[in-house]
């Protein structure tokens, strides 16, 4: 297993659910004028991700993060992510943060998935990082401090031979071995089968630095070519016209780990009689063992000591409700 995967795993999680939370946010804001006390305005949904992306990208939580570590388990991964979103003023109660969590993890195993070569998944990082920039309002520090894990990432992964990137991508499928949750935004585009697991394709560009497939080539002893034989094949390849850029800025070329959501369609998970009692037994696992110091692992226990500044003394906090209605967010 890779000592190399966490960073990329928490932070293309975290991009995910930043795109979520956004959608979610602009979806039930409010006009200001028109907003009552315990309603969304835009402010409110600007001053959340502000906070959220604050604490995610905290210095010091950073430099823990990128300590050559194992994978966290689910449950103490799942734990971070649990105080995460509640850095700020928004609330989200037990099936919301489910729900949320379930949208995460499937979006990025797919990512993972689909990716041309192991290193690329530091360009699906990246385009998550370029995305949550722009989520930033106002606040040149906490955009100083993105750019900031851009230059570890870079300073990080940038030497990782194939090989270990390789690792670094077969540690993050094997995390995800075992999450077949169905998300309706796949199974309407027909990337996921009913019982939750994904339709890969074989057509489509072929790796960087890789040649189309259809010729067989043999050379003798001496390294010359001797002779040639081309194949047909049932996919419909291409050559990527440019690498992507793994600078600080610069097209990323691929699209994976873009927001899927900037498009406006309903996004639901639903989960089959054995997925729900997977979930079911994984949920007892979701809440904290205090007794179980080595689930709590130092990152999550971080993430909890980071103040977000609140202005105007106590206030409560907005409950952001991820179901299209109260009725069915009962009912999950």
């Amino acid at each position: 297993m890779s000592t190399r995967a966490l960073p990329l795993l928490f932070l293309n999680l975290g991009g995910e659910m930043l795109y979520i939370l956004d959608q979610r946010l602009r979806a039930q804001s409010i006009p200001g004028e028109k907003a009552r006390k315990d309603e969304w305005t835009d402010v409110d949904r600007k001053r959340v991700m502000n906070d959220i992306i604050t604490t995610m990208f905290n210095k010091k939580f950073m430099e823990e993060l990128f300590k050559p570590q194992e994978l966290y388990s689910k449950k103490a991964l799942r734990t971070v992510y649990d105080r995460l979103a509640h850095a700020s003023i928004m609330r989200l109660n037990q099936a919301s943060m489910d729900k949320l969590y379930d949208l995460m993890t499937m979006a990025f195993k797919y990512q993972v998935l689909l990716c041309p070569r192991p290193k690329d998944i530091l360009l699906i990082t990246f385009n998550h990082l370029d995305a949550i920039k722009d989520f930033v309002h106002n606040a040149p520090g906490i955009l100083n401090q993105v750019d900031e894990t851009f230059r570890q990432l870079i300073e990080v992964y940038g030497c990782l031979s194939a090989g270990e990137f390789q690792l670094i991508r077969q540690t993050l499928l094997a995390f995800f071995q075992d999450m077949h949750i169905r998300v309706s935004i796949f199974l309407k585009d027909k990337v996921q089968n009913s019982n939750g697991r994904f339709v890969l394709p074989i057509s489509g560009p072929v790796p960087w630095g890789t040649e189309v497939p259809g010729l067989i080539r043999m050379f003798n002893h001496n390294g010359d070519e001797v002779k040639r034989t081309e194949f047909t094949t049932d996919g419909n390849y291409v050559t990527p016209q440019r690498e992507g850029s793994f600078e600080l800025y610069g097209d990323r070329v691929l699209k994976l780990g873009t927001n899927m959501y900037s498009v406006s369609r309903p996004v639901e998970t639903h989960m089959s009689g054995s997925s729900k009692n997977l979930a079911s037994h994984a949920k007892e696992n979701i809440v904290p063992n205090p007794m179980a110091k080595e689930e709590l692992n130092f990152l999550a226990r971080l993430l909890g000591d980071v103040e977000v500044n609140k202005p105007g003394g106590k206030e409560m906090g907005f409950r952001l409700n991820l179901f299209t209605t109260d009725e069915e967010e009962e009912y999950a």
